[in-house]
C-alpha cells in the first residue's frame, strides 16, 4: 500500500520535511518512490507538486493526517481537516495508575 507522508531532514533543532510517496511498511527515513515537494517548520514554507500529488492518489495512495491539513490548508485539496490524535505520554498513563 501506498502513502503520501513527510519525512524528516535537516539538522538536529532544525527540521525540514520532505512530502514522499513510499510503501506504508518502509522505513521513514528509506527509500522513497517519489519526492513531491517540501515543509519548512521555521518559515511555515510550503512547496507541492499539485499534478503528481493528485497523480498518486487517483494510483491508490493514501494520505497521513498531517499531510492531509498541509493540502487542505495550501488549497492542494478541497476537503475537511482531520482530528489529529496524539497517543497518550508513558507519564500521563503512571500518574493514572495509582501508586501503593
Amino acid at each position: 500500500m501506498l502513502v503520501i507522508r513527510l519525512s524528516r531532514r535537516g539538522k538536529k533543532g532544525q527540521p525540514s520535511f520532505r512530502l514522499v510517496v513510499a510503501e506504508k511498511r518502509s522505513k521513514l527515513a528509506g527509500e522513497a518512490m517519489e519526492d513531491l515537494g517540501s515543509y519548512s517548520t521555521f518559515t511555515k514554507k510550503a512547496t507541492f507538486n499539485k499534478e503528481r500529488i493528485k497523480y498518486w492518489m487517483s494510483q491508490g495512495a493514501k494520505l497521513t493526517p498531517t499531510v492531509q491539513n498541509l493540502l487542505v490548508n495550501e488549497k492542494v485539496l478541497e476537503a475537511k481537516k482531520v482530528a489529529i490524535h496524539m497517543k497518550k505520554k508513558a507519564v500521563e498513563a503512571a500518574t493514572a495508575a495509582p501508586a501503593a
